[in-house]
């Protein structure tokens, strides 16, 4: 179920010193195992620079990036790569799991970014995504 983001408002009051934040984007770097990416990220900024103040989902684009990063150096499928093949695979969270013998919620966590699969889980979705015949004869 999607959730409706909040109205932020245009400014706060920094809660360390009072100063006005408003909110804006501002570059940040996510790194992982030597390998960086820049996103942009939202948040409430003070006007001369300096460190800012993240609500809601302002911090899901680092997390985004992190998984991407993960995704490209040690082979763990993303969410959206996970729910883009099972999707491939034309099955519902539940089958998907009941097929990769990996329980009936699963697909729901690792879609939603809670539980990363595991090693042989995460290869599984990678032939599967290559090779998507291969689901006939695991069923």
């Amino acid at each position: 179920m999607a959730t409706k983001e909040k109205f932020l408002p245009e400014t706060m009051a920094s809660p360390e010193d009072g100063e006005k934040l408003t909110r804006g984007i501002r570059p940040f770097k996510v790194t992982y195992k030597g390998e960086e990416l820049i996103v942009d990220l939202p948040g409430y900024y003070p006007e001369r620079g300096g460190e800012g103040v993240h609500v809601g989902r302002d911090m899901a684009v680092v997390d985004e990036a992190l998984r991407s990063l993960k995704e490209k150096i040690d082979g763990v499928p993303s969410p959206a790569t996970i729910k883009r093949v099972r999707a491939k695979l034309k099955l519902s969270q539940r089958d998907a799991g009941a097929l990769l013998k990996v329980g009936e919620n699963a697909f729901d966590k690792y879609e939603r970014g809670l539980v990363e699969p595991s090693g042989p889980t995460s290869q599984l979705i990678r032939i599967l995504d290559r090779h998507p015949e291969i689901a006939k004869e695991l069923r």
